[in-house]
This record gives structure tokens, C-alpha cells and sequence, in this order.
């Protein structure tokens, strides 16, 4: 490994990811002493513009040449553990801070006249859960990850309970919870491992929970197998990857839709198996990447065929993010440059793509009570600017060329055809899948004549609704036409992955399925 990746921090620079994650949450603290629940919107919204802006002046600092971490910010926390606050960004992570931000602003908009009970408490909590997403993204101790981690936990239980939309919303709440509990478990014991094999090896003395020191010293292979499988099932669970997929559809069913927007957008279970499961534990990585593949393809072809059975729009939301994740995993396990920049360039896009389809349901669910097809039909007529971003956005979910999703999609099947061509048709052809739910979706709920009154009657969006789509739709252009702004941020940071994740000589030829996906 270069030296360039283990970074030192200055202690004159300014804490701009320190108050990154700080920010949301002292806004939060702020809102219960607002007089009127008008004012508590616009402060809301404040903040998060805020933290959009801080977000954005982060990713201008950074340096896109430089694969190791910058921004690093360290002081101690746990001493007699050592344990530290220890936070740094590098070009895989430094996309999503400024998107999540916008995402949140996006969600808080949304949510402006539709959040009519307790807005304090609703908007503190999408604060509070944006600094804990936050601290994810950033953190590079793991104990510190940990935290962040299971902070996203409470905010979401009570944003499905108290403001769900559905009649078993507690039941969705509940249901999240423990499969979050669950999934956290095994993170929990893989981290606590890791740590206790720093204490005997001649690397450390002492604990050692620091993510740039862990990647220096991985462990041996028998250590890094069961490493491997408790990362890669815990962050399953929040992915969600099949078969721990379940409690999407339900909760994406029974909750709010700014909450569903952020769990499609947002994917931070993948993320961990980017950051954490593969650089971790390299070797087991390559020994079981047959394993992701496998269920990444499995996936991606179960989340399309049960999006196509769908009557609702919500629950289809729910099927074809848990379709295009999986593509994501395969890209992943690709483990070339062009697989994991078009796997990085896929979960930018999510916030965007996923989470503004999302915000469109929500929209449509507000104006009609209902997303059920057959509540619905014609809604071109009454709401063409509604459909028209309906249209766009779900062009770039199914990959359409000139969008950011096609970009995506094309870099992860070369990733794929690369290593396992078999592979890249079958994904190929859930590609196609994905296309034909959108587009079926699109011809019944929007096309042919208007059938019901509430449709005829339903309103467009409104301008700050129009503001939402807008941004989204433009960011799905430019990401399309100028895939190279993202490219460039990313490009070095990927490299140094697929560097890390290559075999040693001295590595035995995995022999494993698929073959295709052996290195030599």
C-alpha cells in the first residue's frame, strides 16, 4: 500500500466533517423552542440547506489525485480501549455527504404540508437521523462507525410509528427494528475480532480499531473468513440484500414516504460491504465472491420479477430497489476498476433516482389517498408536469442513454462481462426486467383515459414540489451527459480498492464458483 493512504490530520484545519456530522443535530436540539410550526419548517429547512452547502464546500476541498483518506480529524475518545473520534473522507465516500444532504432537504420540502401532526418532533428527527448518516459515511473507527450505525436505529422506528401511513405502521416499525438489531450483531463481533488480532500480532500492542491501520495488517485467512461473512451479512440486512429483504416492501408500504425516500436513496448497508467487508478481509472476499455474485443476481432477478406483479407504486419502489442493489453487489464482486466505479456511480445515483421516485409516490399517495393502480389512470391529463418527471426519472431507474443511470449500468456490465460473460447476460437480462415494470407501470397509472373522479380533480405539483423534481431531474441529465464529474472524484480512490483487493503471488488460485470469477 502507498504511503499516500494513511493521511495525518492538521490541527489547524478547519473540522468541516466534524461539523458536518454536528450541524443536523444541534439544529435538531433547536427546533423544540420554535413558537409556531411554520417557523420550525423554515428553520428546518435552514439547517438542512446548511449542511447542503457544508457538504458541497467539503467536496470541493478534497483532493480527486489523492486514493488515501483527507479531511482526517482525530482526537481521543475511549483511551484505555483505543478508541478514537476519528473521521476522514476519501473519493469513494466524498459523493455521498452532498447528496444525502440534498436528499434530506428534498424529504424535509416533501414533507412541508403533509407532516401535520408534531412537526417538531418530525423534522428534530430527520435532523438527527441525517447526522448519524452523516457520521457513517465518515467515520474511520470502527467503534465510532458502530455508533453511528445503530444512531440511525431510533429516529426510524419512530418516523414509521408516529407518521406512517398504513394501518400496521407499528407493526413495519418493529418488524425494521429487529431486523436492524440483527443485522448489527454480527458487525458488532466482527469489529470486537479485529481488534482483539491487533493485540496478538507484533503490529500494535494494544486494540486497535482504526480503520487506515486494519487495512495495513489484515488478518490471516482462517481470521478472515469468518470476518468476511459476519461484515457481509450484517450490512446484508440494511442493504437489503435477498433474503434479508423483507422488511423493505413493508415498511416502504406502512411508512412515510420522505422516510421511504431516504431508506431507497440511501443505501448504507452497501456501502459497508464497499468500505468495510471487502477491504477488511481481501482474501475471504476473493475466496467467497461467488457468494455475492450469487445473491446479488439472485436478487436482482427476484426484485424485478415481484416489481413486475405489483399493483401498488410504493411496494413496486420497494421490488426495484432491492433489484438494482443487487446489481450493485455483482458489480462489486466484479472486483475491477469499471465494476466498483459503476457500482460507486449506481449509489450516487440512488439518492437521486430511488429517492425522487420515491418522493413522487408520496406525492401522488397525498393528492389521492392511494397508490394503487386501480385507484388510478390518465394522470397525464391532470398532472402533466408530474408525469413528466415521473417519466425522466424513471428513464435513468431502467438505464435509459443519456441519463446517470445508464452510465452506471453500462460500467458495471463491462465490470462483469470482464470476469464472468454468463453472469453479465443473466444480469443483463434483469436490466431488461427492470425495464419492462417501469414502463407497464408508466402505460396503466399515466396513459389511457381518466377513470376516477379524484384523478380528474388532483392537482400538480406544486412550485416547491416542482423545485424537488427539478433538482432530481437535472442531476439525472448531468450525471448522464458529464458521467466524468463523478468519474473523476472516484477514479484514484477505486483504483487504490482493486489494488488492495488484488491476490498476492503468493495467494492460492481460488478454485471456487464461479469459475469465471477466478484471479490468477
Amino acid at each position: 500500500m502507498s504511503p499516500e493512504i494513511l493521511s495525518t490530520t492538521d490541527p489547524t484545519a478547519f473540522p468541516i466533517l466534524s461539523l458536518l456530522i454536528l450541524l443536523p443535530l444541534g439544529w435538531a436540539l433547536f427546533l423544540p423552542f420554535l413558537r409556531t410550526d411554520r417557523m420550525v419548517r423554515y428553520v428546518a429547512l435552514m439547517g438542512a440547506g446548511l449542511e447542503l452547502a457544508l457538504a458541497i464546500i467539503m467536496l470541493l476541498s478534497i483532493q480527486p489525485e489523492a486514493s488515501g483518506m483527507q479531511l482526517v480529524e482525530q482526537a481521543d475518545w475511549i483511551p484505555s480501549l483505543n478508541v478514537h473520534y476519528l473521521v476522514g473522507i476519501d473519493g469513494i465516500a466524498a459523493l455521498f455527504p452532498p447528496l444525502t444532504a440534498l436528499l434530506f432537504c428534498a424529504v424535509i420540502l416533501a414533507s412541508w404540508t403533509s407532516i401535520q401532526a408534531m412537526p417538531r418532533l418530525y423534522f428534530a428527527l430527520l435532523l438527527a437521523l441525517e447526522s448519524a448518516t452523516m457520521g457513517v459515511f465518515c467515520a474511520l473507527d470502527l467503534v465510532l462507525f458502530f455508533l453511528f450505525w445503530e444512531l440511525t436505529l431510533a429516529p426510524i422506528y419512530f418516523l414509521i410509528s408516529l407518521w406512517g401511513i398504513g394501518p400496521e405502521r407499528r407493526f413495519a416499525a418493529v418488524k425494521y427494528t429487529l431486523f436492524m438489531l440483527t443485522g448489527g450483531i454480527p458487525l458488532l463481533f466482527a469489529f470486537i475480532l479485529m481488534a482483539l488480532h491487533t493485540t496478538i500480532t507484533p503490529a500494535s500492542a494494544s486494540l486497535a480499531f482504526d480503520y487506515r491501520i486494519l487495512i495495513e495488517h489484515p488478518l490471516p485467512a482462517v481470521q478472515q473468513t469468518v470476518i468476511f461473512l459476519l461484515l457481509f451479512f450484517g450490512f446484508a440486512v440494511k442493504t437489503p440484500l435477498f433474503p434479508f429483504h423483507t422488511w423493505l416492501p413493508t415498511v416502504l408500504r406502512e411508512g412515510p414516504a420522505g422516510l421511504g425516500a431516504l431508506l431507497v436513496g440511501l443505501k448504507l448497508g452497501a456501502f459497508g460491504i464497499l468500505r468495510l467487508a471487502l477491504p477488511l478481509a481481501p482474501a475471504a472476499a476473493r475466496d467467497y465472491v461467488w457468494l455475492m455474485a450469487a445473491l446479488g443476481l439472485f436478487g436482482l432477478l427476484y426484485g424485478a420479477l415481484a416489481a413486475l406483479r405489483q399493483a401498488n407504486l410504493r411496494k413496486m419502489l420497494a421490488f426495484s430497489s432491492i433489484s438494482h442493489v443487487g446489481l450493485v453487489i455483482v458489480g462489486i464482486a466484479a472486483m475491477n476498476l469499471q465494476g466498483i466505479q459503476g457500482a460507486i456511480f449506481q449509489l450516487t445515483n440512488f439518492p437521486v433516482v430511488a429517492g425522487g421516485l420515491m418522493l413522487l409516490a408520496g406525492f401522488l399517495h397525498h393528492r389521492l389517498g392511494s397508490t394503487d393502480l386501480a385507484s388510478l389512470g390518465g394522470l397525464v391529463k391532470p398532472l402533466p408536469r408530474f408525469t413528466a418527471g415521473f417519466l425522466l426519472l424513471g428513464m435513468a431507474a431502467i438505464g435509459l442513454p443519456g441519463t446517470n443511470g445508464f452510465v452506471a449500468e453500462l460500467l458495471m456490465l463491462l465490470g462483469i462481462v470482464q470476469v464472468a460473460p454468463g453472469l453479465a447476460l443473466i444480469a443483463l437480462f434483469g436490466v431488461i426486467l427492470g425495464a419492462a415494470y417501469v414502463l407497464g407501470f408508466f402505460r396503466s397509472a399515466f396513459l389511457g383515459p381518466v377513470t376516477h373522479p379524484t384523478v380528474a380533480s388532483a392537482l400538480d405539483l406544486r412550485p416547491r414540489e416542482l423545485l424537488v423534481v427539478g433538482v432530481m431531474g437535472l442531476l439525472v441529465l448531468i450525471g448522464g451527459l458529464f458521467p466524468n464529474l463523478t468519474q473523476n472524484v472516484t477514479a484514484s480512490a477505486a483504483q487504490a480498492w482493486v489494488t488492495r483487493m488484488a491476490p498476492l503471488p503468493t495467494d492460492p488460485v481460488n478454485t471456487g464458483f464461479p469459475s469465471q470469477f477466478n484471479r490468477q
